[in-house]
């Protein structure tokens, strides 16, 4: 095998880690609550409270640093917007409204933002 076709794997690396690490965050954090809650009025809110949101998003922050402070910042983008889809993915696809596409596009759309902005942040307070 030649050493071009190698050649690829060392910078998909740190992208391929941080899809990893975004799905078993998701899982930690958002993938073990099922359940709809019920308020006295009869309607219903959930599965997810704010503060597991906020504990996977602060648990981002993490890898995102990681990634983005050693000159990974496409890999920290890509990496994390791809887990956290499709874990989002995953988690609604047994939806029986057939809505959950939206809100995987959400979810993409969303986590592609918020990653690239916060990536950025952090490479520009690197630098200096």
């Amino acid at each position: 095998m030649s050493q071009g076709l190698l050649r690829p794997v060392p910078r998909l690396f740190p992208a391929l880690v941080l899809a990893g690490v975004s799905f078993a965050l998701w899982a930690a954090w958002l993938g073990w609550d099922q359940q709809r809650d019920v308020q006295p009025d009869g309607s219903t809110t959930g599965p997810y409270e704010a503060w597991q949101v906020g504990g996977l998003v602060l648990s981002l922050l993490v890898p995102v640093y990681w990634a983005a402070s050693r000159h990974h910042v496409a890999a920290a983008v890509a990496g994390t917007t791809v887990g956290l889809t499709l874990a989002a993915y995953g988690d609604w696809s047994d939806d029986a409204s057939g809505l959950f596409m939206v809100g995987v596009t959400l979810v993409m759309l969303g986590s592609l933002a918020a990653t690239a902005a916060v990536s950025a942040v952090i490479r520009a307070a690197t630098r200096a």
